[in-house]
């Protein structure tokens, strides 16, 4: 039998039980576009946390009193007993780190509540800097001026704002020169920054920029979040020699006992994405086997249909082995139709995990990637069920015996 002719009459049995066809699709379409799902969501939240969250470059590295991407409990309760970072620290490695190019030191508060006119605004980020923040992390502006170092020694009530702030609490307004309210005080908007958008429904354009002074006059102590950011004037060998810098200065500074560990946390762009990756990978396994479970029911399904249709057309394996039908013959119409089935549910569960995915984006804005790998995966997994499914249903019509097969009555 030509593979040609085996795939028609595959295609022919599955039309004439459309609806079993159908139902038995569903394991297998649910699993791939799980997977499907699973992968452009991962590969969608990891593009955007490199490109957004952790865009520090590949020469920044961040000093944290406890790091916001730690996963041990242990450490993150024991982040929580230690001091504060300051701004004599940062000042002491402004001074003492001669290989960073810029160190900058920031703290932010996220439920600001600001107010211009009668107009309000809620859950504003409203963070404290100094003007070496914005080179670290790769802050533009729209319109108007960044903060300055005067602004930093006059102690200015200056801010910069993002766009959300233009647009909900001053619109149809030019917002340069005009004052605003932050939690009460008195500040003079100097800067508007780019767009950014939005991610996970959470708009990254509500916050406010203040002078770190300012930051500290209006809301006294550090809130546990002051953290010092540097740009070090290379990187590779020289990242991690500025690095070494740093800590020794930071370690001396907070009396940390030779050989012990250190009392705060350093990050750059490659630990945070080291960290986030593994975060990830967990959940995706975690995915994975679930969808597995969902592709092994799948597979049942198909067996059990396929075992049922062998039985249903005992008579016409037995008409055409009379006919001269090798075994190997019927073995391949049955396994084609088990794989062309499995397939059918293939195509269908990528198409459904694509529009699952976008539908979510669309809806909540969580950013989603679609891999070309992931969807010939996804095929060739579907495929592969129908091949290892497929083989005992096709094994047992292969080796019907014919005249069994022409007296079979159902």
């Amino acid at each position: 039998m030509h593979i040609s002719e085996a795939i028609k009459i595959a295609f022919l049995s599955l039309w004439a039980n459309k609806l079993r066809s159908a139902l038995t699709l569903l394991g297998v379409v649910i699993g791939v576009a799980a997977v499907i799902a699973v992968v452009t969501f991962v590969n969608g939240i990891n593009t955007y946390v490199a490109e957004k969250i952790f865009n520090l470059g590949a020469d920044v590295f961040i000093i944290f009193k406890v790091s916001p991407a730690v996963t041990n409990v242990e450490h993150f309760i024991e982040g929580q007993k230690r001091k504060d970072l300051t701004m004599d620290d940062y000042r002491a490695v402004r001074e003492g780190c001669t290989l960073c190019a810029y160190v900058g030191a920031y703290a932010r508060n996220n439920s600001g509540h600001l107010k211009y006119g009668e107009q309000t605004l809620n859950d504003t980020t409203v963070q404290g800097m100094t003007p070496a923040v914005a080179v670290t992390q790769d802050f533009d502006l729209d319109s108007g001026r960044m903060l300055t170092d005067s602004d930093i020694e006059n102690n200015s009530p200056v801010v910069v704002v993002g766009t959300d702030i233009v647009d909900n609490l001053m619109p149809g307004v030019d917002p340069l020169g005009k004052e605003i309210r932050v939690d009460g005080w008195l500040y003079r908007v100097i800067g508007v920054g780019k767009k950014k958008g939005s991610t996970l429904g959470q708009s990254l354009d509500n916050y406010v920029f203040m002078p770190m002074t300012a930051w500290m006059k209006q809301y006294g102590v550090y809130k546990s979040n002051m953290r010092i950011s540097a740009k070090a004037v290379g990187t590779g060998p020289t990242l991690d020699a500025a690095m070494d810098q740093a800590r020794v200065i930071v370690r001396s500074r907070r009396h940390d006992p030779a050989g012990g560990a250190d009392s705060f946390d350093m990050e750059n762009n490659s630990s945070l994405l080291s960290i986030w990756s593994n975060l990830t990978g967990t959940f995706f396994i975690a995915m994975i086997g679930i969808a597995a479970i969902s592709m092994v029911v799948g597979g049942i399904v198909i067996m059990n249909i396929m075992l049922v249709s062998v039985t249903e057309r005992t008579r016409e394996v037995g008409i055409r082995k009379a006919m001269g039908a090798r075994r190997n013959d019927v073995l391949l119409q049955f396994l084609i139709e088990a794989v062309i089935l499995s397939l059918m549910g293939g195509v269908m569960g990528v198409l459904f995990g694509i529009v699952v995915a976008k539908g979510v984006t669309l809806a909540v804005g969580m950013p989603s990637v679609i891999k070309l790998w992931a969807v010939f995966a996804g095929l060739i997994v579907a495929a592969s069920v129908g091949v290892f499914f497929g083989v005992y249903p096709a094994r047992r019509a292969a080796t019907l015996d014919p005249i069994a097969a022409l007296r079979f009555e159902m």
